[in-house]
């Protein structure tokens, strides 16, 4: 077909042009050149006037929401514009419904003709080819669909066979230099993930963690990675808990490749949507670990035991391993006054609490280190069956004697004040900050009694330290110490007592039942 333009000074035209990447497939003729010159060619034969040219270079037409597009659209909006030339109808788009809005009511709406000079289409005129314009922008559509089938097979191939496919790599890793879907540990920042794993190993919570890292200014992997966050908010840029979480959790630092955590909703959409964990594709042993696989599963026990508690403003030795034994839901704790006129956290049914007037269970209320003292206990006493402290004696005394040879104990003093130092400027920042206004009272108030508390504690090692330098004890005795503060001290450790308790139960009459993960434990209990 011969098109026609009877009043070619009457328009004002935009040239547009797309070129994607499963448009290069088709050959070198659907070029951004070859377009252009195209265009170039049909606008000079009919003596038209070139508004301006729009070409948006490696957008796939099945979204409109492109650069030039969108400021095409703008000028049309503006009236700046009233004629829109194309190669073809599928350079306007490939999506068949926002095609058609476009040919059928937006471009008549505001008086704009349309051409495809490939396709003969021409909005200004009657014709048959207008008329089944519907059914090429539904093969077009079909052509999209169909790439988008293709590409997605293509994905899922590589990753069954544990090659990356993403964008950016898990923070702490890198592309290889040279071999193409392989991933290698960033060293830059490596050391940050296995500070990570180190914290949430000594019970450090996910946002403590979180809260470290941004005051040591330690870039979060966003910015790390230079991403593109969009919108900036006030915590953009920070390290978040839920960031922190995820990472202790992702089995890519233990050498696995885990994909497919998310999928589009359609080859027109850009949304993604979580997939549920059995739909991910995790390929085991494809690049070398960050962490290894005991300490990950020693993270991974503490955080899913934090998972039966609700409640954030109150942290305690056995948090998330208390439950009710008549229920079995997880216990409640609260913060309640006691006749003293001090505070004490007591846990509480909390089937009790939602359905009191039901009658479904009952309070079992009962003070929380109460429960903490008799499960040390009865871990201590299951430790002392397993290790005998005389057999363990002289290996203390051995180091001992070792650490005697070491002459002092200097550096140790030396860090210790140095982290001193560190809660003396951490609790002189929480009180200017609670001057300020940025941190509430209640907030203020358990932190520095938090930070008071290990500071306390530290004064008092470095007390012991400085007199055991000033008149050390004999070799026997410094032995016999070590061997109780290790025993005392190893029942006293949550990273132990999540990997020895499944779970403690509190029946309505106040006994305490511990269940072991192991049934040898179990029988000595």
């Amino acid at each position: 077909m011969t098109l026609e333009i009877s009043n070619p000074m009457d328009y004002h035209v935009a040239l547009y042009i797309r070129l994607s990447k499963e448009d290069e497939n088709e050959g070198p003729s659907q070029s951004v050149t070859n377009q252009k010159s195209l265009l170039n060619e049909f606008v000079k034969q009919h003596r038209l006037r070139v508004y301006d040219t729009y070409i948006d270079d490696g957008w796939s037409g099945t979204s409109f929401d492109r650069p030039d597009f969108q400021r095409m659209i703008a000028d049309i909006g503006a009236r700046k514009v009233n004629m829109v030339i194309t190669k073809d109808l599928s350079r306007l788009g490939r999506d068949y419904i926002m095609t058609g809005h476009y040919m059928e009511r937006y471009f008549p709406e505001k008086r704009v003709r349309y051409i495809s000079l490939l396709d003969g289409i021409d909005t200004g005129v009657e014709s048959s080819a207008n008329d089944i314009t519907p059914f090429r922008a539904i093969m077009n559509d079909m052509y999209a669909k169909d790439i988008s089938k293709k590409i997605k097979s293509v994905k899922h191939d590589k990753q069954r066979k544990g090659q990356f496919i993403g964008g950016k790599p898990m923070y702490g890793y890198k592309m290889h230099p040279t071999e193409k879907n392989k991933i290698v540990i960033d060293e830059e920042v490596a050391p940050v993930v296995r500070r990570i794993f180190a914290m949430a190993l000594e019970g450090v919570s996910c946002r403590q963690i979180a809260v470290r890292l941004n005051e040591e200014h330690i870039p979060a992997p966003s910015v790390y990675s230079g991403l593109n966050v969009g919108r900036k908010g006030p915590y953009t840029g920070q390290w978040s808990s839920e960031r922190i979480s995820e990472m202790l959790q992702n089995e890519t630092y233990i050498g696995h490749m885990v994909q497919g955590r998310t999928v589009k909703i359609s080859y027109k959409s850009k949304k993604c949507l979580k997939q549920a964990r059995e739909n991910w594709v995790v390929v085991e042993n494809t690049h070398e670990p960050l962490i290894d696989l005991g300490t990950f599963q020693k993270v991974r026990l503490l955080i899913s035991s934090r998972k039966h508690t609700r409640s954030r403003t109150y942290d305690f030795l056995l948090k998330g391993l208390i439950f009710c034994h008549e229920c079995g839901y997880p216990m409640a704790v609260v913060n309640r006054p006691t006749a003293d006129g001090s505070q004490r956290l007591f846990f509480v049914c909390r089937t009790y609490q939602r359905f009191t007037k039901a009658g479904v269970c009952t309070c079992h209320s009962i003070k929380e280190e109460t429960v903490t003292q008799a499960v040390i206990g009865k871990v201590r006493e299951v430790c002392e069956a397993f290790m005998n402290p005389l057999s363990l004696q002289p290996i203390a005394a051995a180091a001992v004697e070792q650490a005697r040879r070491a002459e002092s104990h200097e550096a140790e003093l030396q860090a210790l004040r140095s982290r001193m130092d560190g809660m003396t400027a951490n609790l002189d920042k929480v009180y200017m900050d609670r001057l300020s206004g940025l941190l509430a009272e209640a907030d203020f108030e358990r932190i520095y009694k938090r930070i008071r508390m290990e500071r306390e504690a530290l004064e008092e090692k470095l007390r012991a330290l400085e007199a055991q330098k000033e008149s050390p004890v004999s070799t026997e005795e410094r032995a016999r110490e070590l061997v109780e503060h290790f025993l005392a001290s190893v029942c006293t450790s949550r990273e132990l007592l999540v990997s020895l308790i499944e779970r403690v139960e509190l029946t309505e009459d106040k006994q305490i039942i511990i269940r072991f993960r192991f049934r040898e434990l179990e029988a000595i209990s």
